[in-house]
């Protein structure tokens, strides 16, 4: 057995990570399921196979701690606390989802967890999160500011110009890269001219550590030192992880882009299967993580029947949260009049 998980503390933390885990897979899954038999609208970016980079890294971050996510962000929302029925809601468009169903898969957010928003523009996150540690920083809070996204966000000027400033100002913040491998259907060799992400760590002068996206146990130590670094002031980390979507840029991508040889032989390294092979002689450990799967397989269709049953938003809220404060030209206007039911102009 793995010598990290043979302690009682290993051993909470093996059932924990693995909890994060099939919360993820078994929630994907399902999405997916939805969509496909047409109760679900729209689209969707699973993360099945990437499990281990989201557990990992949230497992070591605090509850007021902050993330950022990008449009494969169901993983992240789930490992940093996000419920399960808000979510799911939100996919079907019903007012309990965690935006009143406005802003779907893409959009995931809630702030009272630190979850500060996915985001459905590539690299639009990032700098999100270098204000969060600049907030930290500056209420001397020791808050650290987690920030993840892809292989293809690498080649955005945000991304750039988000390390340049997080290491002039050591902030504490940890740049978490998924290299998955394809920015949509490209593979990384025909739009990155570095042969590593980690690569762009030395000429900002932050430490960069590549590890094994799919080791959930090599994500949560190289997590957890970057984190410890960042909340005692000494700035930045770049931290790449190198996994795989086993599903498509998004469902219905026929991946016409890579070989089905190559999915195959990353199903095989699949996140979850790794760790449970890692403990596979503890038979009692084996026992309460086959518990755990059932607890999540009914956690999650709890969380559909109950998505299922929430009302759609009612057309009177169709200006709500829009402004804080409607302006008398919104108040004025015939739309707002008409849809909120108030009465002469102002």
């Amino acid at each position: 057995m793995d010598a990290r998980v043979e302690s009682p503390e290993g051993r909470a933390t093996v059932l924990r990570l693995f909890r994060t885990m099939s919360l993820i897979r078994q929630f994907e899954v399902a999405a997916a399921g939805l969509l496909a038999s047409g109760a679900l609208d729209g689209t969707l970016h699973m993360s099945i196979g990437q499990e281990a980079v989201a557990a990992g890294v949230c497992d070591v971050l605090g509850p007021d701690d902050y993330i950022t996510s990008t449009h494969r962000g169901h993983g992240h929302c789930i490992a940093k606390g996000g419920q399960l029925k808000p979510m799911m809601s939100e996919l079907f468009g019903h007012a309990g989802g965690y935006s009143a169903g406005r802003s779907g898969s893409m959009h995931l957010a809630d702030a009272e967890i630190g979850i500060l928003g996915a985001n459905a523009i590539v690299g639009a996150g990032i700098p999100i999160a270098v204000g969060a540690a600049f907030s930290a920083k500056a209420r001397k809070s020791r808050q650290v500011s987690g920030t993840f996204f892809g292989e293809g966000a690498v080649a955005e000027g945000v991304f750039h110009e988000s390390l340049n400033l997080a290491a002039l100002w050591s902030l504490p913040v940890i740049f978490v890269c998924e290299n998955n491998g394809y920015a949509e259907m490209s593979p990384i060799s025909v739009h990155l001219a570095a042969k590593n992400v980690v690569d762009f760590a030395g000429p900002y002068g932050i430490p960069g550590v590549q590890v094994d996206g799919n080791d959930v146990f090599a994500v949560r130590a190289a997590a957890a030192e970057a984190v410890e670094r960042a909340r005692d002031g000494a700035g930045p980390t770049l931290l790449e992880c190198t996994t795989y979507r086993v599903h498509g840029h998004y469902e219905g991508d026929p991946q016409r882009y890579r070989d089905k040889a190559e999915v195959e032989q990353w199903r095989a390294n699949d996140p979850l299967k790794r760790l449970t092979d890692a403990v596979a002689s503890d038979a009692s450990l084996i026992a309460e993580m086959e518990d755990v799967t059932s607890q999540v397989l009914g956690e999650v269709q709890d969380a559909i029947a109950w998505a299922q049953n929430d009302p759609a938003p009612a057309l009177s809220s169709v200006m709500s949260d829009v402004y804080r404060d409607p302006s008398p030209f919104v108040r004025n206007s015939t739309a707002w009049r008409s849809r909120t039911g108030a009465g002469e102009v102002l």
